[in-house]
């Protein structure tokens, strides 16, 4: 413990030497779909987020190292996975977190794809996966693309990129995180907010989102983050990745239409001081999907790897229950377990 505070402390004496003898002049760009950039770094549009403070992010990060040394219980439930269901067109498979293996309109892709045990820089420490992947990687079908949202380790994890590069599938990233891709051999297509590419008969949008990236100390907001959307001749997805609530969502119905299936986030929510800008509450996801149009929505981002303090088991609890306040019932509403496949 007195090792952990002493990092922390390093680490918070960084930040505070940096902020004190940094260039107080800046530059300031916006990016054709409206995020700002200013001094190399991507910001929110609406960048009103303000600092935890030392003391609270320092209790913070040590709670997190104490529940990935011992685990917590509320693990997401797990199921067998079932290849004839994996194979229907339309359908979706909760491989855990914010991974999806989703089949639509004649093609097959991945969402988010972390498949390693932690979620972390090394293969040692961090967070650990509270419950087994849903669908291992060695199990899964011919994949055509796939679409990362923003480059934390528990979105965008190498040593996954590297396999899925070596069977030679095409990455779809925010601007900025193709040097990821590339750096493992893949192939990857940047895209700014707004922007849309067309493979295989579906259109994939790059959509705003409310969150950050980085994957050191050094390299905060240095790549963008986004949502996706993709739209085929018979069905629409979303997939938000990491995201705060802001006037977006409404924005995305206005101008892509509404949304059969949405992925939406509803763990990661306490401390608020910490969280409330950057991840939704289970309440806010739901109002998520309501603000898409979406015909069903879908929870993620919880009960497998434990990145906050809430209890593992409250985000799926939560979310159902704000669901059945708004008048959405289970068919509307879903709450998977890791390995099951549904049809949509």
């Amino acid at each position: 413990m007195k090792l952990a505070l002493l990092v922390f402390g390093l680490v918070g004496a960084f930040f505070l030497v940096r902020a004190l003898f940094a260039d107080s002049s800046s530059t300031a760009t916006v990016t054709p779909g409206g995020a700002r950039i200013v001094d190399g770094r991507f910001e929110n549009p609406l960048d009103r987020r303000e600092s935890a403070g030392f003391l609270r992010s320092t209790g913070f990060s040590i709670r997190k190292i104490s529940t990935s040394i011992v685990a917590r219980d509320g693990a997401a439930k797990r199921v067998p996975f079932d290849r004839s269901a994996m194979a229907h067109n339309p359908s979706i498979t909760w491989i855990g977190h914010s991974t999806f293996l989703t089949r639509m309109d004649g093609v097959t892709f991945l969402t988010d794809p972390v498949f390693s045990k932690r979620v972390s820089p090394v293969s040692f420490a961090g967070p650990k996966r509270a419950v087994d992947v849903g669908v291992p990687l060695e199990e899964l079908p011919a994949v055509d693309f796939v679409l990362i949202s923003h480059n934390h380790y528990d979105h965008a994890d190498r040593d996954t990129v590297r396999e899925l590069a070596r069977r030679g599938v095409k990455f779809f990233v925010p601007l900025g995180v193709g040097e990821l891709i590339r750096e493992e051999g893949g192939e990857a297509v940047e895209l700014d907010w707004w922007q849309n590419v067309e493979m295989n008969g579906v259109h994939i949008h790059c959509v705003p989102a409310q969150h950050f990236s980085g994957r050191s100390l050094t390299d905060r907001n240095r790549t963008l983050w986004a949502g996706w959307v993709v739209k085929g001749a018979t069905r629409s997805f979303y997939h938000t990745g990491d995201t705060g609530y802001s006037p977006d969502f409404k924005r995305i119905r206005e101008r892509l239409g509404s949304i059969d299936l949405a992925a939406v986030p509803i763990g990661a929510y306490s401390p608020g001081a910490m969280m409330s800008y950057v991840h939704t509450t289970p309440e806010e996801a739901v109002q998520i999907g309501v603000d898409v149009g979406a015909g069903r929505i879908m929870g993620m981002r919880f009960g497998t790897f434990d990145l906050a303090d809430e209890p593992l088991d409250e985000p799926p609890v939560r979310f159902r229950a704000e669901a059945e306040r708004r008048g959405l019932d289970a068919d509307r509403a879903w709450v998977l377990n890791v390995g099951e496949t549904r049809s949509w």
